[in-house]
């Protein structure tokens, strides 16, 4: 806790030291792109911006960790309700010259980490550490870069991965729900952010980025949550005794249309501080396969979006029954783990204010959308690997989002999650409200 305590403190003397550098919304290449160019734009090199958001659920199902393995118990249960602080992110940066600048992003999740140490007095002066919330506060990224070309950029330091439409989307203003697209936020790390070298440019109409990087951890892996714990780490470091590659590639041929592909591939197995040395492993990989198509289409009054990712773990009966045998202090979930997961989804939304005259002329929006997911996190598994059904489920989902002003939107929507047929369905009622723009201009 007193590790916490200090990092927190850094944190926020990092900030005040650079208050007046500049929001690089770098969440993305695309917004990196965006950044390069309006730091280029404005007066002074400096600037500042982020996003966040704020939510209320209510949720018309049990939470009850035996909710799947004893379903008839559950059945009519009254739910529960929630607040939440998802995100609340700040960007800074600065452009030296000469094609050269630096960004770093300081995100806070689910309000953060308050964490004291206190003396007692009344308990013979020991010191005891209070957990006031709980939290994360992590460095999502920091990295240099230098710019030689519009067709060639070399970035060093930590990035966001951009695998699948969410990592390279994932500003509350860039999709409909009021939470993060629950599929690619169940089977991949979201936001996705590593430490590792990106090679990116724009041609034409297209754009490309290239990117080494550390492999995941396959200790982390787990049936609920497919590979998405493998990329974080317990420790002040990033183990590497695994590396892995990555290829997007995005085209703008059409007005209004943007769609791209990704590529990842890398070895897990024994990336962690203590890697087994045992012969019968020396062979095991754990290679990690993903390929993913995603678009988005924002023209006519009209946004739609939509993906489709998939993913192959070798080995996985093997990662399965080596996660198992960890001791219980492990940080792993200590679960099977699926070969193969996938999630795919389509949203639809309509600006009704475009309609009418008056609404047009404000600049105010107000779109209806819907949506669709299905993603099974075990939806193939090993031969002796049992699958859990409730792992794959459909969301259908229907809302509403309200611009003010084109930084601000206020979401509502409805949402229905179907299960298999001896499973309770988990619906849901959330209301949201976020911010994604610059503070400086």
């Amino acid at each position: 806790m007193r590790v916490i305590s200090a990092t927190i403190k850094c944190v926020f003397l990092f900030f005040l030291m650079l208050f007046s550098a500049s929001f690089s919304c770098a969440q993305s290449s695309r917004e990196s792109d965006t950044l390069s160019r309006t730091s280029l734009q404005l007066p002074s090199r400096l600037t500042l911006g982020g996003y966040g958001e704020l939510a209320y659920s209510r949720y018309f199902f049990s939470d009850n960790i035996n909710r799947y393995s004893h379903a008839d118990n559950y059945k009519d249960a009254s739910g529960y309700g929630r607040f939440d602080i998802p995100h609340v992110t700040f960007f800074i940066g600065y452009e030296f010259g000469k094609g050269w600048r630096v960004n770093a992003e300081v995100e806070f999740e689910h309000g953060g980490v308050e964490a004291a140490v206190e003396l007692e007095a009344e308990e013979a002066g020991e010191y005891e550490t209070e957990v006031e919330r709980g939290g994360e506060v992590a460095l999502e990224q920091f990295w240099i870069e230098k710019t030689f070309s519009r067709a060639l950029n070399l970035r060093l330091g930590h990035i966001i991965v951009p695998v699948g439409l969410t990592n390279g989307n994932h500003l509350p203003t860039e999709f409909f729900t009021v939470f993060r697209p629950e599929g690619e936020n169940t089977i991949f790390p979201c936001t996705w952010h590593e430490t590792g070298i990106s090679l990116w440019g724009r041609h034409g109409k297209w754009r490309y980025e290239a990117m080494l990087l550390p492999g995941l951890d396959s200790e982390m892996f787990g049936r609920q949550n497919w590979i998405q714990g493998g990329s974080a780490s317990p420790y002040e470091f990033k183990v590497a005794n695994r590396y892995a590659g990555l290829l997007r590639v995005d085209n703008y041929s059409v007005k209004g249309l943007r769609f791209g592909v990704s590529g990842y591939y890398g070895h897990s197995f024994g990336n962690s501080i203590l890697p087994s040395q045992a012969d019968k492993y020396k062979n095991v990989r754990g290679a990690v396969i993903i390929g993913t198509f995603d678009f988005e289409y924002n023209a006519h009054n009209l946004i739609a979006r939509g993906y489709c990712d998939y993913g192959h773990l070798g080995d996985s009966e093997t990662i399965s029954a080596y996660n198992k045998k960890l001791p219980k202090l492990s940080p792993s979930p200590r679960t099977n783990v699926a070969s193969d997961a996938l999630a795919t989804g389509v949203e639809v939304g309509y600006d009704l204010f475009s309609l009418g005259e008056k609404s047009r002329q404000s600049n105010q929006k107000l779109f209806l959308f819907g949506r669709y997911e299905y993603y099974d996190s075990m939806f193939k598994t090993a031969k002796n690997i049992p699958i859990d059904e409730w792992c794959g489920r459909q969301r259908i989902v229907g809302g509403i989002n309200y611009f003010p002003v084109k930084q601000i939107v206020i979401k509502a929507e409805y949402s229905s999650g179907i299960l298999k047929r001896q499973y309770n369905n988990e619906n849901s009622l959330s209301i949201g409200v976020a911010y994604a723009g610059f503070f400086t201009k």
